[in-house]
């Protein structure tokens, strides 16, 4: 079975150029300048004539189903990386948790027992580990050995429930060190932030916007250089900072870089595009839709412009979604009349692509860096390249066609995510994803789903080859 996408602009990390892509079943079987494509009998043909053709997006950073204060996230894994393929991802991977007191192995076979035979699109797992000792340490070696897991997710937030201590943090990452795995850190010093949170409660200041303010960016930036410092004793541990969101945890990561060290970072849209003021700060109990951790950050302060610098310096590799939804009614409004008890998230799989081509537009970010930021870089730093990320022979043919004479309206009316609410409601994207095939299968065409449950497969990752 053969596929032609005849006539499109391929944009890859290394430069854009006319192109013609022929898929033989699963794979890429070639690219050809468009007056050497040889004729195949019998052939699929996909006109992408004006259009661009990058690879199928990797989203390294979701939460399907997460459990999270008294409910849980509201996309499972089939609507949630539905809503992905209609975005252009056409990979995730999503983060199993062994909470404090549970097993590794169970953990695991929790969220595989979610996910398998539900996904629209390949998937794989990091792991989240929520209790650092002998046991779940062991367990780590094992995960990396026979079960393609590579990186690990530790937490400098919420004690009692995910929390590590320093202690713990640097035996994790001793034991990373050894098996070659990456640590990701959400890197937030929970333990003030708690102390914040009381005070304000204390004095009757419950609205949304407080999550915001209890989370100041210095204790973003605290964390940030204190999980590079324990990095560093360990042995130049990799380390991948989660959801950086704060000028000052950014500047913690460039200087590090600036050593050579094995520091990387990620950013995601909504702290690209939305603020504390506007967003988190909106009147009433509307702010709550906004709750994230990291929050959202002032409009007032360089945060944004400072992102996309650091995206167009490589001092942030890799722009993820953080995707946890949750509905405003039942769910956020938990929160009602105490911002802690909110449950944390935002959903934005769907828009991420988009969003990050905007940058493009607006002159942020260049056509190659956009590729890399969202589908070349993740595969390669989390153990996916080249069989994701790239537009080469052999590689797994995950494409996505793009229009850049389209246009994109986000909003709840029109999305796929499972929530009732859209955090862009009413942004408007010059540009639109028009086609996106995932090994060789068309998803998305035309506006309608073709794609079923199941086709997405489970994807052993190897270690990073990002590492400096």
């Amino acid at each position: 079975m053969y596929l032609l996408i005849k006539g499109g602009t391929v944009v890859t990390a290394t430069g854009v150029h006319p192109a013609d892509v022929l898929v033989e079943g699963e794979k890429i079987a070639g690219l050809f300048s468009p007056d050497s494509t040889p004729p195949v009998e019998g052939a699929q043909v996909i006109d992408a004539s004006g259009k661009y053709v990058i690879p199928g997006a990797v989203d390294v950073h979701t939460h399907m189903e997460l459990p999270f204060g008294g409910t849980a996230a509201s996309d499972t894994f089939e609507t949630g990386t539905r809503a992905a393929a209609f975005g252009g991802t056409t990979t995730i991977v999503d983060f199993a948790v062994q909470r404090t007191g549970e097993r590794v192995p169970d953990g695991l076979a929790a969220w595989h027992a979610k996910a398998d035979g539900n996904c629209h699109v390949d998937y794989g797992f990091h792991m989240i580990i929520g209790g650092v000792d002998d046991e779940s340490l062991k367990a780590m070696d094992t995960l990396v050995d026979t079960e393609g897991i590579s990186s690990f997710k530790l937490f400098m937030a919420y004690p009692g429930v995910f929390y590590s201590d320093d202690g713990q943090i640097l035996r994790a990452m001793q034991k990373a060190r050894d098996n070659g795995s990456m640590i990701m850190m959400h890197a937030e010093n929970g333990i003030a932030i708690d102390v914040l949170i009381g005070q304000a409660l204390a004095r009757g200041e419950t609205a949304p916007v407080n999550h915001g303010l209890t989370r100041p960016a210095e204790l973003e930036a605290e964390a940030t250089r204190r999980a590079i410092s324990l990095a560093h004793v360990a042995g130049d541990t990799p380390l991948y900072i989660v959801h950086l969101s704060a000028s000052q945890a950014l500047q913690a990561v460039a200087a590090a870089r600036d050593t050579g060290r094995n520091v990387f970072a990620e950013t995601c849209p909504q702290y690209l595009y939305l603020t504390l003021e506007d967003q988190l700060g909106a009147p009433g109990f509307e702010g709550a839709k906004w709750v994230c951790s990291t929050p959202l950050r002032s409009k007032h302060e360089p945060h944004q412009r400072d992102l996309w610098q650091g995206l167009r310096t490589n001092d942030l590799a890799i722009v993820s979604t953080d995707h946890c939804p949750f509905c405003f009614k039942d769910q956020k409004e938990l929160g009602l009349g105490d911002f802690s008890k909110i449950p944390n998230g935002i959903g934005g799989v769907e828009h991420r692509v988009d969003l990050l081509y905007q940058g493009v537009v607006d002159g942020k970010l260049s056509l190659e860096r956009w590729v890399e930021t969202i589908a070349t870089t993740p595969a390669r730093m989390f153990g996916l390249y080249p069989r994701k990320g790239v537009l080469a022979p052999g590689s797994d043919a995950d494409i996505v066609v793009y229009d850049p004479n389209g246009r994109t309206r986000i909003s709840v009316e029109t999305h796929h995510m499972n929530m009732d609410h859209s955090a862009y409601e009413g942004y408007e994207i010059a540009g639109k994803v028009d086609t996106v095939i995932s090994r060789g299968t068309v998803l998305v065409a035309n506006n309608e789903f073709h794609g079923h449950k199941g086709h997405g497969r489970y994807l052993p990752r190897g270690l990073s080859t990002y590492l400096q």
